[in-house]
Parts: C-alpha cells; structure tokens; sequence
C-alpha cells in the first residue's frame, strides 16, 4: 500500500516567451521586401488537473520542481515560433493550493475544471511590427517575456459527508469496514490507523454517502501529542461528524471524560469544526460489564441536545440505524465545502536602480532593460489597478523624467518591449 502523503510544497516555473525575428522578405524579382521577422512562442503554462485515481501527494515527495517548455524563437517569412509545451501536473481531489509564504489560498482543487497557475512569458515581437512609413527597414525585435516562478503547497483535505473521529481503539475503522466496503486495517492496539480511510455507504436505492475513518485522537493533540492534529485536516470538509465513544469499560476509562476531551482537542483545532453538527455512538455495547458509563453518557449527550445511539461495530449491532440517522441528518446540511480563493497576487519587487538603454528612432522612443522586462512580465494590462502600479513604477524609476531631458514630444511613440504607446506629458 502506498504511503499516504497529505502535504507537499513544490516550485513550479512556466516556460520562457521566445525572442522575435529580424528577418527581411528576399524573393526574386520582389524588390524591397521589407522585413518579415516572425514573433516568438508564448512560454508553456503550468496546469494542475484532478485525477481522480490519485488518493495521496506521494508523487511530490520525490519531485519538487515543475517547468513548462519555452517558446521557440520566431523565424523569416513572417514565421511564428512554436508555444511552449503546456505542463499539466495531476493532483488528488479535494487539494487545496496555497501560496507558500502568505499561506493564502490560491485554488480548491475540488471541481473538474484545470487551473492555471503559473501563465507562460509572451512571445517577443517580430520587426515585421515595427515598419512605419519612416521607419521602412526596422533592424531590431523583441525579446521573449519570461514565465512565472512560484513556490506553492498542497494541501489535501479528502472529500467526505461524514467523518468519524474519536479515541485510538474506539471501534472506527470496524464500523467503516461494516457499513461500507472499505477494508481498512483493524488491530487490537492503537493507532492501527495512521492514515484516513474512504468507503462509500449505500444505505438506500439512490441514497449513499462517503465515510471518512480519521486516525483516532488523543489529549494534547493539538500540541502534537500521538500523531498530532495533522490528519484533523481531513475532517474540515465533512458536513455530519459522528463521535465513536468506547463505552465498554474494558480499558477503564470513562466515556464522558473521553467525550469531553476529544470536544476539547477539536475546539482547540477549529472552533468552527467542534460546533459542526455531530452523532454521538457509544460503541461496544455487546461486551460492557456495566451500563453505568453508557447511561452516563448517554445524559450527557442528549444534555446536549445531540442525537445518541448504541452500537457494537463487530456484531453488527445498531450500525445500520446509525447510517440511516447519519443520512437523513445530510439531507438538511449544506453541501461540502469548497475553499474560495484569498490569494491576491502581489507586484513583485523590482530593482528600478539599474540603467535602462534609451535610444531614439524616427519618432519612436525605444526604451529596453532586464529589470523593465521582468517589470512587464509581472503587469497584467488588461487590469487597472495593475496598469496603474506599472506607471507608477516607471515614474519612480525617473524614465518619464529622462525621456523629457532627451526631448521627447506630446504624441512621440514610447516603446518598450511588446508594449507601445503615445507619450503624453
């Protein structure tokens, strides 16, 4: 059996846009051809897809690092270059993506539909788009944009209706194999399960539900106490969560003290998950010396106004009351739940000191430099605000200031990579 990974954090790259070509039309008996340079290849994306054949993040234990093709340079004859092979990157359903320093939510990977989450650098401009009527022999191009590096983590959180958590031993992982045809591993110790099981409950024609078994909780949890709180993450999504109590004395506990110590283990992982509407199930009933601890916890519970049923997992007892209470209690609840996205994508800080080289052709401004090429890259123009940081940022570099001291005009043209535009003072 696979080992069962639930986080990873990988560093994905989209694929360089390619350069432009400087290329002029040669043909016989065409004079002047005029130029004819090729744009280049729009950079590969990177595309997260679900696959759901793929139930843990093992692949990313051993691949960190995720890079998209580069698109081909463009070439004579008004010859596009190739684009840059897309990397599609499969995950499990029910992956969350977040950004790996703001912890933001870029994605829920819950749905069927991909998600680009690294776009690919545009290709550059051929010189074929730089011929004026004063300009008819255009000698330069434009370079490729390059692509997107981030550093991302994924999060599973399995999709589950319900999730049964409680003690290690209580009797969970029997109960899933009994209502479903999930075959988890069953022992008479603890911890037998050290990761979540899935198994799909058909209680009736048209009436199913997927059961989620979490590996059994203890006191102090939450400060990483037996296998920590990790696996909890698992439960975030289920809508009903039924809490398997052992109430059979026979490792000398008390149920109630049992009940309330995984409430506090809960509340102290997510408020919001110990207020989640729950079944309480005393478990091992067929083998209880007394029913001083059942009734004792049995008041408690219904005290707090919680449904309550006694149940033996391993003789079959009660169980398949418990689905059909389990059932008809998700027919009221809302759907489960999927993560909308906090991410805002940030400007990135660019290093506006270094010189950018200004040269002066005809009646256009051609202004070029590394820094103002990752600038562009990271500027999305079909956005205001974003066009707005990019014009604040070339006027904190002093650009507009130099362009004015060279003597550029209202209406000269301003050219800076693939991008063109009327100076306007």
């Amino acid at each position: 059996m696979p080992q069962f990974i639930d986080t990873a954090k990988i560093t994905v790259r989209s694929g360089n846009g390619g350069n432009g070509a400087v290329a002029f039309h040669r043909e016989k008996y065409v004079a002047a051809g005029g130029p004819d340079g090729g744009d280049g290849g729009r950079g590969g994306n990177i595309i997260l897809q679900v696959d759901g054949h793929m139930s843990t993040l093992m692949d990313f234990r051993y691949k960190r690092k995720y890079s998209a093709g580069n698109g081909m340079d463009g070439s004579g004859k008004r010859c596009t270059g190739k684009d840059g092979e897309d990397l599609i990157i499969k995950v499990p359903r029910g992956t969350v993506v977040r950004d790996a320093e703001t912890r933001e939510i870029i994605c829920d990977m819950s749905g069927d539909e991909p998600f680009v989450l690294a776009r690919g650098g545009k290709g550059g401009w051929g010189n074929k788009h730089f011929a004026t009527p004063t300009r008819q022999v255009p000698n330069f191009a434009k370079a490729g944009l390059p692509g997107q590096t981030r550093d991302v983590i994924l999060e599973l959180k399995l999709l589950a209706d319900v999730g049964l958590v409680g003690f290690p031993n209580v009797g969970k992982s029997t109960l899933l194999s009994v209502v479903s045809k999930a075959q988890p591993k069953i022992a008479n110790y603890h911890f037998t399960t050290l990761f979540p099981n899935l198994g799909v409950v058909y209680v009736d024609e048209g009436v199913s539900f997927i059961l989620a078994d979490i590996p059994g909780i203890i006191e102090g949890a939450s400060e990483g106490a037996g296998l920590g709180h990790d696996f909890l993450r698992h439960v975030d999504r289920c809508r009903l969560l039924i809490h398997v109590v052992d109430v059979s004395g026979s490792e000398g506990r008390d149920p109630v003290a049992d009940f309330e110590a995984i409430q506090a283990e809960l509340q102290e992982y997510s408020p919001e998950l110990a207020s989640r509407r729950m079944i309480v199930a005393g478990n091992k009933v067929d083998i209880a010396a007394d029913r001083t601890g059942l009734e004792a916890l049995k008041a408690h519970v219904e005290g707090l106004g919680m449904p309550f049923f006694e149940i033996s997992a391993a003789a079959h007892q009660g169980t398949r009351e418990l689905m059909f209470a389990a059932a008809k209690e998700l027919q009221d609840l809302p759907p489960i739940t999927v993560y909308e996205p906090t991410y805002v994508e940030r400007p990135t800080q660019v290093d506006t000191s270094a010189p950018l080289d200004i040269r002066h052709e005809d009646d256009t401004w051609i202004v070029e430099g590394p820094w103002l090429q990752r600038l562009m890259a990271n500027t999305n123009f079909g956005d205001f605000e974003s066009r707005s940081w990019f014009d604040k940022m070339l006027r904190q570099s002093g650009l507009y200031d130099r362009l004015e001291e060279m003597g550029i005009q209202d209406g000269d043209i301003v050219s800076l990579y693939n991008l063109e535009f009327e100076y306007q003072k």
